[in-house]
């Protein structure tokens, strides 16, 4: 825990996106689906593959608090994105301040919503082939992006 702030530079727009797309994943966390959904399976994995009664009780206990506090960490994220400087050119760079233990949220959020757009795309390996035509492969590799300098970013203030 660090009381040293980490700015996150980006553009108005990447700002907007991102907003946007960590609310949809807020909906997602908060939501009661009716059928079960492969993104929340994959961020609810199996602790124990070999045993697949002992995963399903595991997850019963533990889903609703982990979603919740994926919930929570998204709200932490939308919290921060909404108190950047509203500017008019769409690509000027914007700071993004993340005070204390805000960039945990950060990491967990980034990484969460990179896992479900993963889900969406069939992505299974990191390294695997894709169209490098197809935008939604764009925001996958964006979110990768950015989620390694926040771990720059994080590993930078914890030495320091």
């Amino acid at each position: 825990m660090s009381d040293r702030i980490v700015l996150l530079t980006l553009t108005r727009i990447e700002v907007t996106h991102l907003a946007d797309l960590v609310r949809q994943f807020a909906d997602l966390v908060d939501s009661t689906p009716t059928l079960p959904d492969p993104a929340i399976e994959r961020l609810t994995p199996d602790v124990y593959p070999e045993d697949p009664e002992a995963s399903r009780e595991f997850r019963a206990v533990t889903r609703a608090d982990l979603l919740r506090r994926r919930a929570h960490d998204a709200r932490v994220v939308l919290d921060d994105l909404a108190r950047v400087e509203r500017v008019e050119d769409e690509l000027a760079p914007v700071d993004v301040s993340l005070e204390g233990d805000s960039i945990e949220s950060w990491l967990r959020t980034l990484a969460a919503v990179r896992l479900v757009i993963a889900n969406r795309l069939g992505i299974v390996e990191d390294d695997q082939d894709h169209d490098p035509d197809d935008p939604r492969y764009g925001v996958y590799d964006w979110l990768g992006y950015r989620l390694e300098g926040l771990v720059q970013a994080a590993e930078q203030r914890d030495t320091a």
